[in-house]
């Protein structure tokens, strides 16, 4: 019975979902002991744990006081941006709230009163933290899209740059590329930085506001239209050269270059109503953990993988003292389903440290996340904390408690909870 309940306990992972378990107990002819496999946190909003920071100084509207106008009543320019009236600032952390009611809340820039001297603004993300992209990078902006801006990345937070993305209506003339789309790239492009026009024409302030980096659409090249055929994508993230790289970032910065115009020249003599505002910045994401963690918490201000595996790290990216009888190595998602874990190892030990069963153990940790809290330039939030401990009623332990879900009732209190030495 115990042989069965370890078949059963090693099936756990598979039945729960593809790499979100680390180690489960096993039986073998030397005993009960840890299997690991390759695993990664779940993606979440990365903006709740993200810094924010605005350049040049002086670039956020109200200081001074300035009134502004729209492009559908560029002659009625009656409105304000105060920096000193909290009803009438546009500070960057709006970019971040969260809007009730549909009212959109925005950050924005000066007017271009300066013209023609370029109107430039950047708007950087940092995480301090690697993190991989797992859906579109969506950018809303207020009264029109910027007719020039471009998409950079960071993999070392900040300290160098690197182009992910051109975006202009006209590429060849902004930046000497031809226009490109997505979906046109192949399995041996996927990683190519593009300039698209698809999100910069003038359509209207009110109809056409989002701008995005397509994560997805680059996803689709290796699983299909709808996703569906993942294994094809974790493989070629393991082979592809630099493909899992492109998708890994510690910041993100968006250079804004040209204002919407609302038109195809710069009305000279009506300067107030080209500006930059933007509502809303979606980033969806992991924690990068090398595939030695499934759990991911905000900790000392930052992201911080709980790592696994005998690793340790905020990427779980070294091995822990004592463990280091083999060089560090990444998690690996081949072979399909469950990966290499690639654990670090003790001293004699060919596979890491195996450990005999407890009394009262835990199958999987859950998180409890609390709200998050901003400040006028940041937007961070608190720490997801592992769930304790616990022990389930007439001695079952808290580890069989996923198996109830698959598995007769009568089975699992005989193997599970009857037995002392789990």
């Amino acid at each position: 019975m115990l042989y069965l309940l370890a078949l059963l306990l090693h099936r756990l992972p598979l039945a729960m979902g593809q790499y979100d378990i680390c180690k489960s107990w096993v039986t073998t002819d030397d005993g009960p002991s840890w299997e690991f496999y390759a695993c990664q946190p779940k993606a979440m909003r990365m903006k709740d744990y993200v810094t924010v920071r605005v350049d040049p100084a002086g670039i956020t509207c109200g200081d001074p006081p300035e009134r502004f106008c729209t492009h559908e009543n560029p002659y009625l320019c009656s409105d304000e941006c105060d920096a000193s009236n909290p009803d009438l600032a546009h500070p960057p952390k709006l970019m971040f709230d969260s809007e009730d009611e549909g009212l959109a809340t925005y950050w924005q820039s000066v007017t271009w009163r300066r013209y023609p001297e370029p109107l430039l603004a950047n708007i950087t993300l940092s995480w301090n933290k690697s993190i991989e992209l797992t859906d579109d990078i969506v950018i809303t902006f207020e009264y029109g899209r910027p007719t020039i801006m471009m998409l950079e990345k960071s993999l070392d937070n900040g300290r160098t740059w690197h182009p992910y993305q051109y975006y202009a209506d006209d590429c060849m003339e902004a930046f000497s590329m031809p226009a490109r789309r997505v979906r046109d790239l192949s399995t041996t492009s996927a990683n190519r930085v593009l300039c698209t026009e698809e999100y910069s024409r003038w359509a209207g302030s009110k109809k056409e506001k989002t701008v995005r980096f397509e994560v997805r659409d680059r996803f689709a090249i290796f699983a299909g239209p709808d996703l569906k055929n993942m294994d094809n994508l974790y493989t070629r993230l393991e082979s592809a050269k630099g493909l899992k790289d492109f998708f890994t970032v510690t910041d993100l910065r968006m250079r804004l270059l040209r204002p919407a115009l609302g038109g195809t020249y710069v009305q000279r003599e009506n300067l107030y109503k080209y500006f930059y505002a933007v509502s809303n910045i979606e980033v969806t994401g992991r924690c990068k953990c090398n595939l030695h963690a499934n759990l991911c918490t905000f900790k000392e201000g930052s992201l911080q993988c709980e790592c696994e595996h005998n690793t340790t790290g905020q990427d779980c990216g070294k091995c822990k003292k004592n463990f280091r009888s083999r060089s560090w190595r990444a998690g690996s998602y081949l072979p399909l389903p469950n990966g290499s874990p690639n654990a670090c190892a003790a001293a004699g030990s060919a596979f890491g440290t195996f450990e005999r069963p407890q009394r009262v153990t835990t199958a999987k940790t859950t998180t409890a996340k609390t709200t998050p809290t901003t400040t006028t330039t940041t937007t961070t939030t608190s720490a997801p904390l592992p769930a304790s401990t616990t022990t389930q009623p007439g001695g079952c332990h808290a580890s069989c408690t996923p198996l109830f879900a698959f598995f007769p009732p009568w089975l699992l209190w005989w193997g599970c909870c009857g037995f002392s030495v789990l």
